[in-house]
């Protein structure tokens, strides 16, 4: 039991920067305590004292703002951030080393018998007011977005947005490393350049990196071609792309997210 208990706060250290020292962490968590009480409620329920298993959790419910059915599964080093209003319901099952925020349910859509609520399966994170409704699995180190209303499967690795909750679309590797090189070789930072956040600016940036990556592996074709046909033509570099030249356009931008 100790060392469970230790497990738990080192996994807060892990995922909490403001966590300063063991003796915090244990006394003002309450992320910690709902978990602790859950894990003594769940041996109630599963030991067939149901009434001083729902006890226990409804005072925990009390202590923490955050309610667990005491039926409910829960695996490793599961963290709470903040936590108030998190609702988890009985059939839910959620694996090891996943992070919850604040105001997170995890529901049914029915009221029949059986499995109702949602399987996070290891590593998922679920942002602040998120809801997960439905008897479906989220795959291990998917990520769902704050305030998304999820009623599908999400596969593993998976990003997960909006209302209804809507799958982004990762690029593949290969691409992403393509994309690099052509903003590197035409002097821009591709920071904006993700596909972890529905940012349309970035998506058409994405595009026309593509683009320019076709456009310049055809010239290179081209530059070849007529290179074996005995030309004497050379390619010129491309100029340079200055810093200083984009320093108003910095400023500007600057100025507006103030």
């Amino acid at each position: 039991m100790f060392e469970r208990v230790r497990e738990d706060i080192q996994s807060v250290f892990h995922r909490d920067p403001a966590a300063r020292n063991a003796f915090e962490v244990l006394t003002c968590y309450p992320g910690l305590h709902a978990v602790w009480l859950h894990r003594l409620a769940n041996l109630l329920w599963t030991s067939g004292w149901k009434w001083l298993a729902r006890l226990v959790s409804n005072f925990g419910r009390w202590m923490t703002g955050i309610e667990i059915h005491p039926g409910a599964k829960i695996g490793r080093r599961f963290f709470i951030d903040h936590g108030m209003g998190i609702v988890i319901g009985e059939t839910a099952e959620i694996g090891d080393d996943v992070t919850l925020y604040q105001g997170v349910t995890l529901g049914g859509t029915s009221w029949n018998k059986g499995k109702r609520h949602p399987t996070l399966e290891d590593g998922v994170v679920v942002g602040a007011g998120a809801k997960v409704l439905g008897p479906f699995t989220v795959g291990a180190g998917a990520k769902i977005g704050s305030n998304a209303v999820v009623t599908k499967e999400v596969p593993p690795g998976a990003t997960v947005v909006g209302i209804p909750g809507r799958i982004i679309v990762k690029d593949d590797p290969e691409l992403q490393a393509k994309r690099q090189a052509m903003a590197e070789k035409i002097g821009f930072d591709a920071y904006g350049v993700t596909q972890d956040m529905p940012d349309p600016v970035a998506r058409a940036i994405g595009q026309l990196l593509d683009h320019l990556q076709a456009v310049d592996g055809r010239l290179e074709g081209m530059c070849q071609a007529l290179t074996e046909l005995g030309s004497d033509y050379s390619a010129k570099e491309l100029p340079a792309l200055r810093d200083e030249d984009f320093a108003g356009v910095k400023a500007e931008e600057d100025k507006s997210a103030q």
